[in-house]
């Protein structure tokens, strides 16, 4: 049933006459005005947590960049002093410095320049060091330095960098899996393990850690022939 115009307006002045209407009035409004705060303080919270993130972000990225500007020089002489302890461990005696007379090469099977080091005694070319690399080692790259003597036969491999799962492919670097390749010659020697039809003793449990490996020795080897001239007449 629709109340009446008049019922309607004498119920709005008897609210009016009850003493706890302006109570009632004020307790909306307050609670109005709690709401707004409170929407306030989070819109503003939120302007600060990522202005607060946004700060800790440049930070963070300043100290990383120059962390590794610091550290730039030192990692390079690591690298450095180990290609050249790796040398002395894959080359016959030489009285030259190799890393003086390095030769860098581009291949369509490398990403970076495929470096060669001429080995000279009494300005007699005694053999190169080169460093071979895969992409596909089970945790990517794989970076090796092969030794070999003027008949292009191999002499020792030192293993620079890989990242292989300890244990299983880590032992590339044993003796154990090396000794497979010292003396041979790859023209004969299929580089590919055994799995693949070829002659490497594959790793135990680590078969893509070899392959890779062996990759990283034919490269090696395919650079060494196809710029044998050039690395005889370095001196």
């Amino acid at each position: 049933m629709v109340k009446s115009q008049p019922q309607e307006t004498q119920r709005r002045h008897e609210g009016r006459r009850n003493p706890f209407y302006k109570l009632q009035i004020l307790s909306t409004f307050t609670n109005y005005q709690l709401t707004t705060n409170k929407m306030k303080k989070k819109e503003s919270s939120l302007k600060n947590m990522l202005l607060s993130l946004l700060v800790v972000t440049l930070v963070a990225g300043f100290s990383l960049g120059y962390v590794n500007e610091l550290t730039k020089e030192p990692k390079a002489k690591t690298k450095l002093q180990r290609k050249i302890n790796a040398l002395k461990l894959v080359l016959p005696e030489f009285d030259n410095n190799p890393v003086s007379d390095i030769l860098r090469f581009k291949s369509k099977n490398a990403n970076d320049s495929i470096e060669i080091f001429p080995a000279f005694s009494n300005h007699k070319f005694v053999g190169a060091a080169v460093v071979g690399s895969s992409e596909n080692g089970f945790s990517g790259l794989i970076k090796i330095m092969v030794g070999f003597n003027p008949e292009a036969q191999v002499q020792n491999i030192v293993v620079l960098e890989q990242k292989e799962t300890p244990g299983l492919g880590t032992k590339m670097k044993d003796e154990k899996f090396l000794v497979q390749f010292k003396n041979i010659k790859p023209a004969t020697f299929k580089l590919k393990v055994k799995k693949d039809g070829g002659d490497v003793d594959a790793i135990t449990g680590a078969t893509i850690s070899s392959r890779a490996f062996s990759e990283a020795v034919q490269m090696a080897y395919d650079i060494l022939i196809t710029e044998i001239d050039s690395i005889k007449n370095k001196k």
